[in-house]
């Protein structure tokens, strides 16, 4: 491996022009790993920009996002590249524009519902896009 430039290395132009941007548009790439210090819990921290329109495209994505993030931890490759996590408490997090609402409300207590009885936490940031 010597002569590659690692993944902590690589600037975030770099890391989007290899892998893709960040967002749930894009399934392959975690957003973002973060230990909440106070909990002692990893965040896994998925990052929605668009509003709540109640496309179907939209919520797909989610779901696949969702699916892939619940394997990286339940099929190990989280406790793997991160040995330092290794039986700590995992929380999915969504970050979003806006709060949910309509149909979206439905969407998000079924997608809680589903990601927690694998015993991994889940919870939504409302976090409005920065002009």
């Amino acid at each position: 491996m010597s002569g590659e430039v690692g993944l902590d290395k690589l600037t975030r132009d770099q890391m989007v022009a290899e892998f893709g941007d960040t967002g749930v548009q894009n399934p392959t790439v975690i957003d973002l790993i973060t230990l909440d210090r106070a909990s002692d819990t990893v965040v896994l921290v998925m990052t929605e920009r668009r509003r709540w329109g109640g496309a179907a495209q939209q919520t797909t994505q989610i779901e696949e996002k969702v699916n892939r993030y619940m394997g990286y931890v339940l099929d190990g490759f989280l406790a793997e590249h991160y040995p330092q996590y290794l039986g700590k408490s995992v929380r999915i997090r969504l970050d979003c524009a806006e709060a949910p609402h309509g149909e979206a409300v439905r969407f998000v207590e079924a997608m809680t519902d589903a990601i927690e009885s694998h015993g991994i936490h889940f919870t939504l940031a409302v976090l409005p896009a920065v002009s």
